[in-house]
């Protein structure tokens, strides 16, 4: 009766797994079999992925303003932003489809849990919340777009019908420091200027020193205060480092364990073993990574804008 039984549930799902590990092993054996090594393949060079060629030169009094494909990553985003809030806002209905839930459950969060859990002033939080919410969805789209394979390597290039066209490949204007770090200057003089606008000059910046140091001596006050200073300027690379760095190694691990690392190395056998952990980072960084990074943007701004126009330090 007992074998009967277990005949009948088929096998244990740790079988299943060890069945589909082993057969993975098999497979990667067999190419590696087949296909040997080829040796390193000096000519493929990873750095190409994320080289800014200019597709269109325009320079002006010495400054570089070429259209690359970064620009058209820009441009994709801000328009991705614009055509879906507009859209949605035009067809909002009593009861709401996917797409209008999923806006409206982001639209809630940008407005209660980032502005409005940090920003003390209720009528601050409502200035600053559009900045906020454009923020939040423009770096979301931004980072969603960055992996869709779209045709923007001009360094390799694909013949179609006798057009030689730029292969497909995955890229993020948030994976590019220059975007971020225009993003974080705008924030950090904004933050300033609303503390203030809010306190006045000296206020300000003695607002910076903690509370409870009434009784410490100058030089202590000082070298608090030297701290501050410094932690302020830190937020510079911080802030956009951290969009930048977490885009940029998401788009890194996808490129060799999706075959560069087999290409790179000349072992194809390689590539059957990456490539299921490819797609389970693609899965991570789409379905995490980039609305996490969106998030932890937008919220780091607002709480930099509360902490700045705070009563307390």
């Amino acid at each position: 009766m007992s074998a009967t039984a277990d005949a009948k549930q088929g096998l244990s799902t740790k079988a299943k797994v060890f069945i589909a590990l082993g057969g993975w092993l098999v497979l990667a054996l067999i190419f590696g079999l087949v296909f040997g090594s080829s040796g390193k393949d000096e000519a493929f060079k990873p750095q190409d992925e994320f080289r800014l060629e200019p597709w269109i030169n325009i320079n002006l009094a010495g400054v570089d303003l070429s259209i690359n494909k970064a620009v058209m990553y820009l441009v994709l985003a801000s328009l991705l932003t614009i055509t879906i809030m507009v859209w949605i806002a035009r067809r909002m209905k009593q009861k709401p489809n996917r797409v209008q839930t999923a806006i409206e459950v982001a639209y809630d969060v940008t407005k209660t849990d980032i502005a409005g859990g940090n920003i003390e002033d209720a009528k601050l939080a409502r200035k600053w919340f559009p900045f906020l919410a454009t923020l939040f969805f423009f770096i979301l789209f931004s980072n969603m777009i960055g992996y869709l394979p779209l045709p923007t390597n001009t360094h390799e290039t694909i013949n179609i019908f006798g057009l030689e066209m730029p292969s497909f490949a995955l890229y993020a204007a948030t994976a590019n420091i220059a975007v971020p770090l225009a993003l974080t200057l705008v924030i950090w003089f904004s933050y300033h200027y609303e503390g203030v606008r809010a306190k006045g000059f000296v206020p300000y910046l003695a607002s910076w020193l903690p509370a409870g140091l009434e009784d410490m001596n100058p030089f202590g006050k000082a070298a608090i205060f030297m701290i501050e200073v410094v932690s302020h300027f830190v937020r510079l690379i911080s802030l956009s480092v951290r969009l930048f760095a977490n885009i940029l190694a998401g788009h890194l691990l996808l490129l060799f364990m999706g075959g560069g690392l087999a290409v790179l190395l000349g072992i194809a056998a390689l590539g059957v073993l990456t490539y299921p952990m490819a797609f389970a980072f693609y899965v991570f960084e789409v379905g995490i990574v980039a609305t996490l990074q969106a998030f932890i943007f937008s919220i780091l701004t607002a709480i930099y804008i509360g902490g700045a126009t705070a009563e307390s330090h």
